[in-house]
């Protein structure tokens, strides 16, 4: 009798099925190639920061900054390439945010740290903690103002401080500066300090900078001959000069240049401040 009873119960196990209201079968469910697309290039981009701590580590310092300078190109794509396939998800965005805070954070920070704020000792060690906190408020700010509702149009084409991008390679200044043959010195050293954390202030500001966003989705018909031409004269200049070009792509103009938007950004919000509020009356 237990023996046929226990037998009865084995198959009733093996011939019932799950609900499809079954927690455990909604968990194992299929998630699309378009989904996955964006999260893997933000992996990708996380590669390319942990890279960078390693290379310098390694004392191989113009891989580290390519490194990072890769990470910021793939954290441009991604959020594009998830709304173009219509593959944005919560996990995605919490990904992303993580992601940032890695390349943008933790591994300027580190990087700067063994290029030479080691030798200011806790001094520097603290410096490059209060970029990589910064970093990381900068991004938890970002995160709470995306979900507001309230927020003006014009508010849109502007972030609420430097962005963790801008603020990544703006921070690298003084390593670009090496790379023109300018010695590291005490001074240098000193100085980067202070440039580290002015850089970090302007992470967690209110200063509102220029985003850009909606410069280049259209072309006034007037400009589509120089744009071309500006093209074509730029790739022509890469397959010719390759290495003039990448020297100039060293320069530190580039970031100097991204600095500058921050009080161009200011003006303009006021400016775009003041047109909403006349509207409004």
């Amino acid at each position: 009798m237990a023996g046929s009873g226990v037998s009865r119960y084995i198959g009733a196990m093996a011939i019932a099925s799950p609900s499809s209201g079954d927690p455990r079968r909604r968990r194992f469910r299929r998630i699309p190639v378009r989904t996955l697309a964006p999260n893997m290039v933000t992996l990708l981009a996380m590669c390319a920061g942990l890279t960078a701590i390693r290379m310098a580590f390694e004392d191989r310092y113009v891989l580290a900054l390519a490194a990072i300078v890769f990470a910021a190109i793939l954290d441009g794509i991604d959020g594009r390439l998830a709304r173009f396939l219509k593959g944005t998800s919560r996990f995605g965005a919490e990904l992303d945010s993580l992601s940032d805070f890695v390349n943008f954070g933790v591994a300027p920070a580190l990087v700067l740290y063994f290029w030479g704020l080691h030798e200011l000792k806790s001094v520097g060690w603290i410096a490059a903690m209060v970029f990589a906190i910064c970093g990381g408020l900068r991004l938890a700010r970002f995160n709470v103002m995306a979900e507001e509702p309230d927020r003006p149009a014009w508010a849109s084409n502007f972030f609420v401080g430097m962005p963790a991008p801008m603020g990544a390679i703006t921070v690298l200044l003084p390593i670009y500066v090496t790379f023109l043959g300018v010695p590291r010195s005490s001074v240098l050293i000193w100085s980067t300090l202070f440039y580290t954390l002015a850089i970090a202030l302007l992470m967690i500001s209110r200063l509102p900078v220029f985003s850009g966003k909606r410069v280049g989705t259209r072309v006034p018909p007037e400009l589509v001959g120089p744009v071309i031409v500006i093209v074509v004269l730029s790739i022509g200049l890469l397959i010719a000069y390759p290495w003039f070009c990448s020297r100039l792509a060293r320069l530190p103009i580039w970031p100097a240049c991204r600095s500058a938007c921050c009080p161009i950004g200011a003006i303009n919000s006021a400016r775009a401040n003041r047109w909403a509020r006349g509207c409004a009356r």
